[in-house]
């Protein structure tokens, strides 16, 4: 089975020093200034209320056109459109997609988001170098995803600092077990299980579930991918998980807005 988070790290890599020849990092700091304010990303997670009886259990609801394992996800896919669905069906925060190699994303994707809606923006995508995290900013991000898979220790700390010194948040996101360790040393207040192993794209829900007791309650926990329909939510939500990180189920829905009704219990 290959390996296909290394295709895609080593493929961002080398879109990293193209982006950096193309707008050097000076020209990116000076546009700092025109940038958003940025959003309380982890306020919004922790302010939801529970429809239905069940534990409060908050909503990223992902802006994703494609992946590596689906190919095309959604052929009539308006980014604008689909994040002001969201909103207006209670995402608490919307996720950006701005890989273009595999996901046909784009930084461009982010910067009409952030404009569109009131809700915090994450951008997700393989950042390796403090330069994606100032592109994330300067395009109006509020959160920026961090991999551990992908980097080192002392690039997470550095990438999770930097990120603060800008003002964001950051989503820390792990697979392998053994990386939740090296992340919780950072004493973060945003964890995400990824049920997507990213060397494979294989799902499996138990994931979160499995290492939910070993993230402090302090911390808020994610769960994402791999999340379907209401009764996963309320698996989820039985065991403790505060927050879910939903793309492609949405994506592929006939009906967006409905299908975040029912995952989030707000059906009638």
């Amino acid at each position: 089975m290959p390996n296909i988070l290394e295709k895609i790290v080593c493929h961002k890599r080398g879109e990293i020093d193209e982006a950096k020849h193309a707008r050097p990092v000076e020209m990116l700091a000076d546009q700092l200034a025109g940038a958003p304010p940025v959003r309380d990303f982890i306020a919004a997670l922790s302010t939801i209320e529970s429809n239905d009886h069940t534990a409060p259990i908050s909503l990223i609801a992902e802006v994703k056109k494609a992946s590596p394992a689906a190919g095309l996800i959604r052929e009539d896919f308006d980014p604008i459109a689909i994040a002001k669905m969201y909103q207006q069906h209670g995402a608490a925060c919307i996720s950006c997609l701005t890989d273009e190699e595999f996901f046909q994303g784009h930084l461009d994707q982010l910067k009409a988001i952030r404009t569109a809606v009131d809700v915090p923006v994450l951008r997700k995508d393989f950042l390796l170098d403090r330069y994606q995290v100032l592109e994330a900013r300067t395009f109006g991000a509020d959160c920026v995803l961090l991999i551990a898979e992908c980097i080192d220790d002392r690039t997470l700390r550095d990438l999770s600092d930097y990120s603060s010194e800008l003002g964001m948040q950051s989503l820390i996101e792990i697979y392998e077990p053994e990386n939740l360790e090296r992340v919780l040393k950072l004493t973060p207040p945003l964890i995400g299980i990824n049920n997507r192993n990213l060397k494979t794209f294989q799902t499996n829900l138990n994931h979160t579930i499995s290492l939910a007791h070993r993230v402090p309650e302090s911390c808020i926990l994610v769960s994402e991918s791999g999340i379907s329909g209401r009764e996963d939510v309320r698996r989820l939500s039985q065991a403790g998980i505060r927050a879910i990180l939903v793309g492609e189920t949405l994506m592929r829905s006939p009906d967006i807005g409905a299908k975040m009704d029912e995952l989030l219990g707000t059906t009638n």
